[in-house]
């Protein structure tokens, strides 16, 4: 009896001291969020407080507003999602067939194909500006909706096709098979079997997709000059000038532009994490 009840304290005190680390480790990630938001909703005159106040001394809710009237910032809105949206769906339809392809079919060098795929994630946006700028002029896709998305798609497509193929893996073979057996053809075994099987695996890689559109920076900066097809990454960095940062319409802004992302992930999370841990048993 004392050695269950030993056991019951030690397991009571591993979860209290677990839980414990995980609201630490949550505050501090929260951390940042918090200074966003205290800053966003202090006064401009309060932002330059010798000594520095942590928490505003009065609350200034008008900077959420006052940003739509220092910028254009529902135009901005409206072309990131158009981006981001158009990237998703675009990037989607391109790597589910491919990473499907590469997880049913073991062909000659599939293993350096899908090397080549993952060192593709490995070169930084800005080096290839120079070459993204002459490619899109030649084109005339220059400060064009159709542009960035072409460029956000080819940055997502790798790991789209990576995250996908790893997903389809874990879907038994023998299912396909079944279908196949019963006079289903492949189209059909992939429409109605695998496809949905998948959903967790393509929510994933929606998502990310998704985000890295929306926080696209650099060639959105260099490819897009007119405010109509800018985004809102590169709206905001209209309020930090030489002289001055706004930094409380800065941060209301970007905590509006954050908004989305976290109802996304809400919505979706149980899919999420099916996903993401998609090929990690065997």
């Amino acid at each position: 009896m004392s050695l269950n009840l030993s056991l019951k304290n030690i397991s009571r005190i591993k979860g209290a001291t677990l839980s414990l680390l995980g609201l630490v480790v949550s505050f501090i990630f929260l951390f940042p969020y918090v200074t966003m938001l205290s800053t966003a909703l202090k006064p401009k005159s309060a932002i330059t407080d010798i000594p520095p106040s942590y928490l505003p001394k009065s609350y200034n809710w008008n900077n959420f507003i006052k940003v739509f009237q220092e910028l254009p910032f529902g135009m901005y809105i409206r072309s990131t999602v158009i981006i981001a949206v158009a990237t998703m769906v675009i990037g989607l339809v391109v790597a589910i067939p491919a990473g499907y392809y590469v997880a049913r079919n073991h062909f000659r060098l599939r293993t350096p194909f899908l090397l080549l795929v993952l060192i593709t994630q490995m070169f930084s946006p800005t080096t290839l500006l120079i070459g993204i700028y002459r490619e899109m002029g030649v084109m005339h896709l220059i400060n064009t909706y159709l542009g960035l998305i072409l460029i956000n798609v080819s940055f997502n497509l790798a790991f789209s096709v990576w995250i996908l193929s790893s997903f389809f893996k874990t879907i038994p073979v023998e299912i396909e098979e079944a279908a196949a057996i019963d006079g289903a053809s492949r189209l059909q075994t992939f429409r109605k079997i695998s496809l949905p099987l998948a959903v967790p695996g393509i929510v994933t890689t929606a998502i990310f997709t998704f985000i890295a559109a929306w926080n696209e920076y650099v060639v959105a900066y260099t490819l897009a000059s007119s405010p109509s097809k800018q985004p809102f990454s590169v709206g905001l960095s209209l309020l930090t000038g030489y002289y001055e940062v706004k930094w409380n319409y800065l941060f209301a802004g970007s905590l509006i532009a954050i908004i989305p992302i976290i109802i996304l992930f809400i919505s979706i999370e149980k899919y999420l994490v099916s996903g993401l841990t998609a090929g990690s048993v065997k």
